[in-house]
């Protein structure tokens, strides 16, 4: 609610269906859910409605296939790609949740990390890859041991399951409190700070030090394996055999198997992941050294670099919700074209703090550089071009950590639709932008995932056997100076971004930090992936 009216906030739940051969979209189908703020700072989904929601998007994409004359017994694998870090803890006796899953961007956790803080020495990540943030399961697990009675009982009880979305999915839909398979794969364990990403193991003196019962922990698996049968509706007996977090679905989508491949996917935030193949990079920059994937039980696992940005197409979606100077998302593009610059303009959208590389939870959200010209266009050119600038920060980390600057970036994401953003991409990288002709690479990756899984094997993931994809080509059209310029002025403007909060634990013993979150972000909840042998689908 914001004065006197009220805003309602939605994620998205798909499913899409491939073609396993060529990769085609065939069909799908998505589901809109409600985003949950109770308090300043706190970011919440229900998750039976996400279930709900998924059942939905089965049944629905199944129906569309049977008007196709496309038969759903072809339908031989299901994949699922999720928000990494949201966090989940059921009753396993009633299959219940026993709280609103709490979502990535939340910041209510901000005061148990700075009380962890000054319980380690220094900032050693190497065990987990990460830093000590808000951002992370394990930090949000911890809050809800300490502060909701009935997760603390179904603990001591012996009923209580953690997981992130995967793994709420993967264990209802094998049958939850009838035999559900309680698993994750090693994507989405590296995101928890709970999990070795050398070992490939939950770490016993990470679940020490945060107080975490292994106990309640998933099993890790691969992200290619079967992991259960569908248990019931359109898809029943149907193995779910992919299992990767959303970032690196997309990284799979676009065939970066290679070391020192990157891609970056504009979506709520902006996510910016290098393949390092084997070996796991440690960055001096402000990156996260994370997990890009493990496609088989038997298979080596590889590594990434990550640079995480909270608010991308978030800031576009401030500007019509919070602002009201668009009436559609698609009009911002509209604006920025009329101007073609922002007058000197520069917006920081850090609205839940600063990620990578700076890492800097007490910054907010600024719009600086304004004269009396500026004007509504002006606005909408700066906010396109902050996430521009954002990812600029990050690949000049990459590039730095891995000694060999990346000739392209190849994207993707629902905001890659925007024209004008790409192209002032390439002009801010200096460097050409490659754009898939099927930008949500996300589902294909987890379809893929599923399709290459051992006892499925209707997808090959070996480099000669992988589909081409058709793309769109941005190539720089300013000189490089004036890029440098421009960025020059936009690290200036972030300088002032910082150092804008603290954070408080009130009188109650809730912990929270008192913030600015974008109003009418769009975050995609999780997706389920669908594929056959003749047909994909994701």
């Amino acid at each position: 609610r914001a004065g006197t009216k009220e805003i309602k906030f939605c994620c998205v739940i798909y499913l899409q269906v491939f073609n396993a051969k060529t990769a085609e979209l065939l069909s799908h189908h998505q589901v809109e859910i409600q985003q949950k703020f109770p308090k300043e700072g706190w970011v919440e989904q229900d998750p039976k409605e996400i279930l709900k929601s998924v059942h939905e998007c089965v049944e629905r994409t199944c129906e569309k296939l049977q008007q196709l004359n496309i038969d759903i017994t072809n339908i031989k694998a299901i994949g699922v790609s999720n928000q990494r870090e949201t966090t989940v803890v059921w009753d396993k006796t009633t299959g219940e949740p026993l709280y609103n899953a709490i979502v990535w961007l939340d910041l209510r956790t901000q005061s148990t990390v700075e009380r962890l803080l000054k319980r380690i020495p220094g900032k050693n990540k190497f065990r987990t890859g990460l830093p000590l943030s808000t951002y992370f399961s394990a930090v949000k697990l911890r809050w809800l041991l300490d502060n909701v009675e009935e997760i603390r009982q179904a603990v001591d009880d012996g009923r209580a399951m953690f997981g992130t979305i995967d793994s709420w999915l993967i264990w209802s839909l094998t049958g939850g409190k009838n035999g559900g398979v309680h698993c994750t794969d090693v994507t989405n364990a590296s995101r928890t700070m709970l999990f070795n990403i050398h070992s490939l193991e939950w770490d016993p003196e990470l679940c020490q030090f945060f107080d975490i019962p292994m106990e309640i922990l998933p099993k890790v698996r691969s992200s290619s394996e079967i992991y259960g049968l569908m248990k019931s509706g359109a898809l029943t007996g149907v193995p779910i055999s992919g299992c990767l977090g959303d970032q690196s679905a997309a990284l799979v989508g676009q065939m970066c198997f290679q070391d020192g491949q990157a891609k970056n996917t504009y979506g709520t935030g902006c996510f910016l992941l290098c393949n390092t193949g084997q070996k796991s990079v440690f960055s001096e920059h402000g990156l996260l050294t994370t997990i890009a994937y493990k496609l088989g039980r038997d298979k080596p696992v590889c590594y990434a670099l990550e640079g995480s940005v909270a608010i991308a197409g978030a800031v576009v979606r401030w500007l019509r919700d919070n602002l009201g100077i668009v009436k559609t998302s698609q009009e911002v593009e509209k604006l920025a074209a009329e101007v073609g610059t922002s007058y000197g303009c520069y917006f920081v959208p850090a609205f839940s703090g600063l990620y990578a590389p700076y890492w800097e939870p007490s910054a907010r959200g600024i719009i600086c550089g304004l004269t009396q010209f500026t004007n509504k266009n002006h606005i909408a050119f700066a906010a396109l071009e902050a996430v521009c600038f954002q990812t600029r920060e990050i690949l000049d980390a990459i590039n730095k950590d891995c000694g060999i600057p990346l000739n392209q970036l190849q994207v993707d994401g629902g905001m890659t639709n925007n024209k004008v953003l790409m192209q002032l991409q390439s002009d801010i990288l200096c460097i050409p932008v490659v754009k898939p002709s099927m930008p949500e690479t996300t589902a294909l990756g987890a379809a893929m995932a599923a399709g290459a899984a051992e006892g499925v094997g209707i997808w090959s993931l070996n480099p000669g056997d992988l589909t081409a994809v058709t793309c769109e080509r941005f190539e720089p059209q300013i000189n490089p100076e004036e890029s440098e310029y421009r960025y020059a002025r936009w690290k200036k403007a972030v300088l002032k971004s910082m150092g804008w909060e603290t954070s408080e634990a009130p009188s109650n013993g809730d912990t929270s930090i008192f913030c600015s979150l974008p109003l009418g972000f769009f975050i995609m909840s999780s997706m389920i992936m669908l594929i056959g042998a003749k047909y994909v689908s994701g």
